[in-house]
């Protein structure tokens, strides 16, 4: 590990506020290219920028003005190296001379990039943490879920009285149950074979003739054939057959009122005196009709 002692290199050297981990012998890169390393640390207790490190890479490379040695993390462990990061726009004819101090700069690497974004989220995420906490103490602290958890207790009581009712009725009513259910479909069993040895066509053919003479009665009942289709169809006869009744109802009711009219009783008299009183009420009657 380290450069070759015999070959001719070029030293440079940056000065940093903190090193974050790098030593002695770490390497220099330029582009992931392994050109060097770190020659030696030293630390001025008086300078603003205490640590100054000393690299060395072959002298063949040659580093443009502007360049700088930037410390970035090597791996994911937190070790650190040195890489020399080139201008964007170089003058590739303006050259650092050897021991030249150079610009210094530091790259947060990607553990360090994950920690300043992560860090603020996982203080959020412990905020929430230490609230549902609290929250869960004073919750079970409350006299409210001491409370439902006796009502759970009370309704785990019911549920096994009731697993133990419904048990027991399994084992004993069920059973009574089905015996009377199978009954019954005994019975309709039964009453199916009764209707499947009927005579149906017999009696449909009863039926039929039934509804035959209820037809022709009907019939008979229309037309005017008879003295009840004559009263049902014959408007005419119908008015004489009313004025008839209503005559011999008047005649009852005259009957009633003025028996004298019609019946006469005469031990002494003569039929002439007779015939006179008969014509008398005749006329007497016409008059009021």
């Amino acid at each position: 590990k380290g450069i070759d002692i015999f070959s001719p290199v070029h030293r440079y050297y940056g000065s940093y506020q903190d090193l974050g981990g790098l030593t002695e012998s770490s390497p220099v890169f330029i582009k992931g290219y392994k050109v060097g390393q770190v020659d030696a640390v030293k630390y001025d207790f008086t300078a603003k920028t205490p640590f100054v490190i000393t690299i060395s890479i072959n002298k063949d490379i040659n580093l443009p003005i502007g360049s700088r040695i930037e410390l970035f993390d090597d791996g994911l462990l937190g070790g650190k190296a040195a890489q020399i990061v080139l201008p964007d726009s170089a003058d590739m004819t303006k050259f650092y001379a050897n021991n030249d101090t150079l610009p210094t700069s530091v790259s947060h690497g990607l553990v360090a990039s994950l920690q300043e974004q992560l860090m603020p989220k996982i203080s959020n995420a412990i905020e929430h943490v230490d609230s549902l906490v609290v929250s869960a103490n004073g919750l079970i602290k409350s006299d409210e879920l001491k409370k439902s958890l006796g009502n759970v207790e009370t309704i785990t009581a019911e549920l096994k009285v009731a697993s133990v009712k419904l048990k027991n009725m399994m084992n004993s009513d069920i059973p009574l149950i089905v015996t009377d259910v199978r009954s019954t479909m005994a019975d309709v069993r039964d009453f199916a074979g009764k209707l499947n040895n009927l005579d149906l066509a017999a009696t449909m053919l009863k039926v039929n003739s039934t509804l035959d003479n209820v037809n022709s009665f009907t019939a008979k009942l229309n037309s005017t054939e008879g003295t009840v289709g004559l009263l049902m169809n014959d408007r005419s006869l119908y008015d004489k057959i009313n004025t008839t009744v209503g005559d011999a109802d008047k005649l009852i009711v005259d009957l009633k009122l003025n028996p004298k009219r019609y019946v006469h009783f005469s031990l002494f008299g003569n039929s002439s005196e007779r015939r006179k009183q008969d014509k008398r009420s005749a006329e007497a009657a016409k008059a009021e009709e």
